[in-house]
């Protein structure tokens, strides 16, 4: 299940999968990360068409470019609600199914702007630190209930999302989308007791 603001960009996308894998595997679903009703039922029906949720996958991201003197609430809290209270209300949601089924990994798509400050996008920077934080305590939690659950973080740097196509050639100074596949099945395949916590992903 994909799930975006986007209803055009879901049916792509969910269309050019199911294409590629000559079977409806993929379903999209319009939602608002912002509002924790349109969450809940999400979860709901995923977990009502599939009979469980094995996968979380907290893709959702954007930046609102303000320096750090001119930073306005509005944009602040845009930011904030997308890319730090939509992850957490996702996992809230999705924890107590996982817990239930003693099963699942929950994968946070940071940046390397959750390591590193940028003078352009200080909400950016701030959420993507604070995914990193939320990250880790959520970590700590599922460790301490003994839940089979693993928390993963891919850094990545600049990741060149128009160029997607198999044999695209990405820009000078970003990575193929692929790369960030790659790296994710197998964090994925290790053993269910290695975790591999923050994954740095970059061109050289």
């Amino acid at each position: 299940m994909i799930a975006s603001r986007r209803p055009d960009v879901l049916k792509t996308t969910a269309n050019q999968i199911n294409e590629q894998a000559g079977s409806e595997r993929v379903f999209g679903r319009a939602v608002d990360l912002r509002n924790r009703g349109q969450i809940e039922s999400l979860v709901s029906e995923v977990n009502k068409q599939f009979g469980a949720i094995d996968i979380l996958i907290n893709n959702s991201g954007l930046a609102v470019p303000e320096t750090v003197d001119q930073i306005t609430d509005d944009g602040w809290d845009k930011v904030m609600e997308t890319n730090l209270r939509g992850v957490m209300q996702l996992a809230r949601a999705v924890l107590p199914h996982m817990v239930r089924n003693d099963f699942g990994d929950i994968v946070n798509i940071s940046s390397q702007a959750g390591k590193h400050g940028y003078a352009d996008v200080p909400s950016y920077c701030a959420s993507k630190f604070g995914l990193l934080g939320y990250a880790e305590a959520l970590r700590d939690h599922v460790r301490k209930t003994g839940a089979n659950i693993r928390v993963f973080n891919l850094c990545p740097g600049l990741v060149d999302v128009e160029n997607s196509a198999t044999d695209a050639e990405p820009k000078p100074g970003f990575i193929h989308v692929s790369n960030m596949a790659r790296t994710l099945m197998y964090a994925l395949s290790l053993d269910r007791n290695v975790v591999l916590e923050d994954i740095n992903v970059y061109a050289r």
